[in-house]
């Protein structure tokens, strides 16, 4: 049983805790839940592994319990570090938008954002941001990693990029935006049309759409691995199996095999735009306008810091239909 010293000392080591915590404790503690180890945790947040560790043992300290155990040539955190790792996204998110907050009021003059997104929008999509956001907001710093859905919506969740441009195909049984993305903002941007590309000899270059069962007997060449994975499941709606005689998730090859004659393809409309202008192909729709969604991800609140604010406000601005069928 417990006495009444000894839950009043208990409940001031609690309050002692409360106001010993700190936002970089926060983030330390955790960098090592999301690498596992003091050295790259140190090495993802800029730090060196000697001033973790201090660090680590400063917070410990002031706590009176451990928060990390050594296993092996790593580490894991104990029951008080996972608590702090569990409370880490929400405080330094609001944090984060306090500080937002604070440059706001200096006229946007600061602030850093750091973007993911796929391979088809960093010619596309992202270089317009970037232009759009130099021009009107110099004194936003925007970093930018290429990265598929899957990882550019871990990156968000492990808070190692603040926004994530990613795309989604309806009924995808492996869609990143389900449970992994579970606590995080996801918005529907654009509906990004899948379009045929044809040489433009093919016998339906002219028809306005087409029936992708019109194209059963083609050989195909296929894209990104759930691009094939979207080709897959719209075939089997229409009866057939393709024959994929080339894959590669270059979309200016794809394009190019395509000029050639040696195959037929289904690419997301940014895809095309990314690939440019080039001669001897058509683009067509598929009758049933078969399309993917663009989205934007954030963490739930990262709306109230004003550079991530602004850049998001910049990205839904941009138009882009520019890199549809007008694109090739």
């Amino acid at each position: 049983m417990t006495t009444d010293s000894s839950a009043s000392a208990l409940d001031s080591a609690i309050d002692t805790a409360r106001l010993d915590l700190d936002s970089h404790a926060l983030r330390i503690v955790r960098a090592v839940a999301d690498h596992g180890s003091i050295t790259q945790a140190a090495r993802a947040l800029g730090y060196s592994q000697p001033a973790i560790s201090q660090h680590l043992k400063r917070l410990e300290a002031r706590l009176g319990m451990p928060v990390v155990a050594r296993v092996g040539r790593g580490v894991r955190l104990t029951e008080a570090g996972r608590v702090l790792a569990r409370h880490a996204n929400t405080v330094t998110t609001a944090l984060d938008a306090a500080a937002g907050e604070l440059a706001d009021l200096q006229g946007l003059r600061s602030g850093r954002v750091r973007l993911a997104a796929f391979p088809s929008a960093s010619s596309t999509l992202v270089p317009r941001l970037l232009g759009t956001m130099g021009a009107t907001h110099p004194g936003v710093r925007i970093t930018y990693t290429e990265a598929e859905p899957p990882e550019a919506v871990a990156a968000v969740r492990k808070q190692s990029a603040d926004l994530a441009i990613t795309f989604s195909y309806p009924g995808d049984r492996v869609d990143p935006h389900r449970e992994s993305a579970r606590g995080l903002a996801v918005i529907p941007v654009w509906r990004d049309e899948m379009l045929l590309v044809l040489p433009s000899g093919h016998p339906l270059a002219d028809a306005e759409s087409i029936d992708l069962a019109d194209l059963a007997g083609e050989a195909w060449i296929a894209g990104c691995p759930r691009c094939r994975g979207h080709l897959l499941e719209l075939t089997d709606a229409r009866d057939f199996v393709p024959r994929i005689a080339y894959e590669t998730d270059n979309f200016v090859a794809v394009v190019s095999m395509v000029a050639e004659g040696v195959g037929v393809a289904l690419i997301p409309s940014l895809a095309v735009g990314s690939a440019g202008r080039m001669a001897g192909v058509v683009v067509r729709p598929t009758i049933n306008h078969d399309h993917r969604t663009i989205n934007l991800v954030g963490a739930t609140g990262a709306d109230q810091v004003p550079a991530i604010a602004t850049t998001a406000s910049a990205l839904l601005a941009l138009d882009a239909g520019e890199w549809s069928l007008a694109a090739v």
